[in-house]
């Protein structure tokens, strides 16, 4: 996936976030890109505290193709996945991921907010002690404002 179809990509997912607050929804956003790195199958909003954007995503994703293809489909979200994100990607079966800010950003972000306890457990890690090798790509300093700027008054209501 090259530099700019990150960028398209990270900022669609961060177009779906918005709309999941316009929701009144958490501000967090997904998207399934296909092999040719172009074309989005799919895109999830945050739904609430245990569907979350990319788990939901990945749920669907794993009804609706079969595990080969998805192995090289990519998931684009506009935060690290958490750790319940990145099992169900990874029993989904999908072979990349693309993140634009990290989950330590939100941290700093949320602090210590009762619907977003955010688990210090990178995605990088919860796939190292796995059996597959999923491509794990950021987070994207040069986009990283973009992907927290919804977020800068949410979290302080």
């Amino acid at each position: 996936m090259t530099e700019d179809q990150i960028a398209r990509h990270l900022r669609r997912a961060n177009d779906v976030a918005l709309r999941a607050m316009a929701m009144g929804r958490h501000p967090f956003g997904a998207l399934l890109v296909a092999p040719d790195d172009e074309t989005v199958l799919a895109e999830q909003g945050n739904i609430d505290t245990v569907n979350h954007a990319e788990a939901t995503l990945a749920r669907h994703a794993a009804d609706n193709w079969p595990g080969e293809y998805l192995a090289r489909c990519t998931l684009v979200t506009t935060f690290e996945p958490c750790a319940m994100c990145t099992g169900t990607l990874y029993w989904a079966n999908i072979g990349r991921v693309v993140y634009g800010a990290s989950e330590e950003a939100l941290l700093a972000l949320t602090g210590n907010h009762e619907e977003n306890p955010t688990l210090s457990l990178p995605c990088r890690e919860v796939i190292a002690r796995g059996q597959k090798a999923i491509e794990v790509i950021g987070p994207v300093p040069a986009l990283e404002a973009e992907m927290v700027a919804p977020h800068a008054d949410f979290w302080k209501k």
